[in-house]
């Protein structure tokens, strides 16, 4: 990969990223949860409704996550819009460690308000505090023409 051709992606593409990426979610995770706990699941309160909520609604999503980290380096989300998630200091692909790290670094950037995703918008790198905390950066080609983005040999 050709570290000139490439450019930090910003705030507003990484939230159709996620946008993508939460849509393909709900459409795994509802139809199992309604299959385990009925059509009522959606009306009951508390924030789990035991253990299998658990594993669908947040075991589930990050496992599927981590693992279109690791064999793509991307999610759906961000393949849709020609990202990438690299080792920041190398260039090349994360540690499962560091995959891990991103994901549990999503819910320390989401507490304060979600500050630390607002911050790929202010960050000269474009990293949310996940990512410095995992010491990855998101990066697409310059190049974004069709045909531009080609994961399975490495050609962004």
């Amino acid at each position: 990969m050709e570290a000139a051709n490439l450019e930090y992606v910003g705030f507003w593409p990484r939230v159709w990223a996620t946008l993508i990426d939460t849509f393909i979610a709900l459409v795994i995770t509802m139809p199992l949860l309604m299959m385990v706990y009925g059509r009522n699941y959606y009306s009951m309160t508390g924030i789990l409704q035991g253990p299998a909520d658990f594993v669908i609604s947040y075991l589930l999503p990050a496992a599927l996550t981590i693992a279109f980290w690791s064999s793509l380096g991307a999610t759906p989300g961000k393949m849709a819009i020609g990202a990438k998630i690299l080792d920041a200091s190398t260039g090349e692909a994360p540690s499962l460690g560091q995959y891990t790290g991103r994901y549990i670094g999503y819910f320390l950037s989401i507490i304060p308000l979600g500050l630390g995703m607002f911050w790929v918008g202010f960050d000269r790198k474009k990293r949310g505090w996940h990512d410095m905390f995992a010491g990855t950066v998101v990066v697409r080609s310059k190049d974004r023409g069709p045909g531009a983005v080609r994961f399975e040999n490495e050609l962004l």
